[in-house]
């Protein structure tokens, strides 16, 4: 290590530097935080310096390696190492990165602070670390109010990251709400409308269901939409009605998550959208703008997974949930309730 680099103090999880460092380190590079007496780093923007001999580290009366000086820095810091791997990883790919909340502010390739906005606030995870909902959506909100982007960098056993991009979504489509239908039967875990040009209107105004002959089949959250409606009338084996209340107590005894699930369904069939099962591909629903869509066979524009609000997402899913969804040319969107409905959708990023 050069003599004549920056000499730096180790104090209290943080280095300082003089005066002299604000103009070589802040001014060309924009690392640290000017104070009146100097310049102050966190932790790895010490590490990324010290490492490309830009800065000697002293603690105690010794000047630390670049070793010693890791070892100890993710000793203080939970998950330093992971920082470091990205932040590294963001100023070699020609980005300004400073410390932020939740883990870095990102600027956009021509800015720098004091220029421009950031572009992303970034979340690093280490694809180990069961990642809860709720600390997603807490970075989100505030990068939507700062109208700023949200960046999720997930680093995983060799050290490699995958860069997502998390936002709010807001689907809507273009969907009549459709013409009543006529009475049904409970069978088990799905109904049947026998009315034929009952079944037909349903089916071909809001793609309901699934002709079976001239009879439309219908699932249980399809059913309970409809019946909540009125467009349709349900009744038992016997004849006997079936009002919403004992439906879905029926269909929750059959899917535990079923209130979730219906509650996102109906959600989603109230924003015009046409409402499909998942099931080929891993989800609650396959979502489309629009019958006529569907009817081109044009693809569906949303996969949509509901999950509760104190959802842990595990890394190796969710990576698996967004890359089938791009594979097939969709949207990845977790549904949550918060009161009403809300949708964050996840897809790759290539920064």
């Amino acid at each position: 290590m050069s003599e004549d680099s920056l000499l730096g103090r180790l104090e209290s999880g943080k280095v300082h530097l003089g005066k002299d460092a604000v103009k070589a380190l802040y001014d060309q590079g924009y690392f640290g935080r000017p104070l009146e007496d100097g310049l102050e780093l966190t932790l790895v923007e010490a590490a990324y310096l010290l490492d490309r001999s830009k800065l000697r580290v002293e603690s105690d009366g010794q000047i630390l390696s670049f070793r010693s000086f890791f070892e100890l820095a993710s000793s203080f810091e939970k998950g330093f190492e992971f920082r470091y791997v990205v932040y590294k990883d963001l100023r070699e790919r020609g980005y300004y990165v400073q410390p932020g909340i939740p883990d870095f502010r990102v600027y956009p390739r021509g800015g720098h602070p004091g220029k421009t906005p950031a572009e992303f606030y970034v979340l690093v995870v280490s694809e180990r670390t069961p990642l809860p909902l709720e600390r997603i959506i807490e970075p989100l909100r505030l990068s939507s109010q700062m109208r700023r982007r949200l960046m999720l960098a997930v680093v995983d056993e060799e050290s490699d990251i995958t860069y997502y991009e998390v936002r709010e979504s807001n689907p809507t489509g273009r969907t009549e709400a459709g013409e009543p239908g006529g009475q049904a039967t409970l069978l088990d875990d799905r109904v049947v409308l026998w009315d034929p040009a009952a079944s037909e209107r349903l089916h071909t105004h809001g793609f309901y269901g699934k002709m079976i002959g001239e009879r439309l089949q219908l699932s249980l959250v399809e059913t309970a939409y409809l019946l909540e409606r009125g467009m349709i009338q349900l009744v038992d084996r016997s004849g006997a009605p079936v009002p919403l209340e004992e439906l879905m107590k029926r269909a929750s005894e059959i899917e535990g998550d079923f209130d979730m699930k219906y509650r996102v369904y109906r959600d989603l069939r109230d924003r015009r959208l046409v409402v499909k099962t998942g099931f080929k591909f891993g989800t609650h629903f396959r979502v489309y703008k629009s019958v006529d869509a569907e009817k081109r066979g044009t693809h569906s524009e949303y996969l949509v997974h509901t999950v509760r609000g104190d959802h842990v997402f595990h890394l190796p899913v969710l990576s698996r949930a967004v890359r089938l969804a791009h594979s097939v040319r969709k949207m990845m969107v977790f549904a949550y309730s918060n009161g009403g409905v809300e949708y964050v959708e996840i897809r790759r990023l290539k920064p």
